[in-house]
């Protein structure tokens, strides 16, 4: 464990409270040994203002990867957490204020502090978003029951959907219906893929493949082949990238979701997508 120098006798006295909880303790001590994490922190606890880490900085520590971003939930709307950052002196981004996001920049570092929100009126990639006091409603608005654990700065942990069981079974599971869960947003086929990699042996939940192709044709009048092209680059660097790209039934074939890219970056002409992103997954099979 990190030796972790704090200056604010909020967050010590605050932190004090993790021991009772050892595995949450650790939790804390890794985000809070992140540069900028501890100044971010800090100002929001001295205006008595809940933030809370937040869905993949949790997911990563937990099977052990690195975490690379750290990002935050909290209990107040934007124009609130623009105020908290100015009166800090904290540089920010407020592009994604209409949907209570502000990114923190500390050190080069970025840092997203979103506001508890629920979504309707889901459009493609687009949303209305209307912020809540509800920690489970912000829940419910995300993707998958492993990118939806909370974690306070007292060490209390939020687990609304069991993502922390899931990850112990290797497990990805939408959050809700799947068919709905895919139209609110259609990169989530592409981020589906994405997390089976940092599993060793994922457990396919019976019918998602099925829903997954079906919706993989309808992804392509939504997203721009760039994004997409990002999104799978993503899945390069997870511990078991080959499952990000195999059939199931027949781990030495490719995923039906590669065929029906692939045959989209041709129609398209998306030259990148093709030499620059795909024929990686080419050279990971014939390894």
């Amino acid at each position: 464990m990190k030796n972790i120098q704090f200056h604010d006798y909020f967050i010590y006295k605050v932190l004090k409270k993790t021991k009772a909880n050892n595995m949450h303790n650790i939790l804390i001590d890794e985000f809070m040994s992140t540069k900028g994490v501890a100044e971010i922190v800090n100002a929001f606890i001295r205006e008595n203002i809940d933030i809370w880490f937040v869905g993949g900085c949790i997911r990563d520590v937990l099977v052990g990867l690195e975490t690379q971003d750290i990002d935050f939930a909290i209990f107040c709307k934007p124009e609130e957490t623009i105020k908290v950052l100015q009166k800090n002196n904290i540089k920010f981004e407020d592009y994604g204020k209409k949907y209570g996001a502000i990114v923190a920049k500390i050190n080069n570092k970025k840092f997203e502090i979103t506001s508890l929100r629920e979504d309707f009126n889901q459009r493609g990639r687009d949303t209305d978003v209307k912020f809540t006091d509800d920690w489970q409603k912000d829940a419910l608005r995300r993707d998958f029951t492993i990118n939806a654990m909370y974690l306070s700065v007292d060490g209390t942990f939020y687990d609304y959907f069991n993502g922390k069981q899931d990850l112990s079974e290797n497990k990805l599971k939408f959050i809700g219906d799947i068919n709905e869960s895919i139209k609110q947003d259609f990169l989530r086929i592409f981020r589906y893929y994405r997390f089976l990699g940092i599993f060793e042996k994922p457990q396919i939940i019976e019918g998602y493949e099925v829903v997954l192709h079906q919706y993989c044709y309808h992804s392509f009048q939504k997203l721009s082949n760039d994004l997409i092209r990002k999104e799978i680059l993503k899945m390069f660097d997870n511990f078991f990238p080959i499952n990000s790209f195999c059939d199931y039934a027949n781990k030495k074939e490719k995923n039906n979701w590669i065929k029906i890219t692939k045959q989209h970056f041709e129609d398209t002409k998306y030259d990148l997508g093709l030499n620059k992103c795909l024929n990686k997954i080419d050279l990971l099979f014939n390894k």
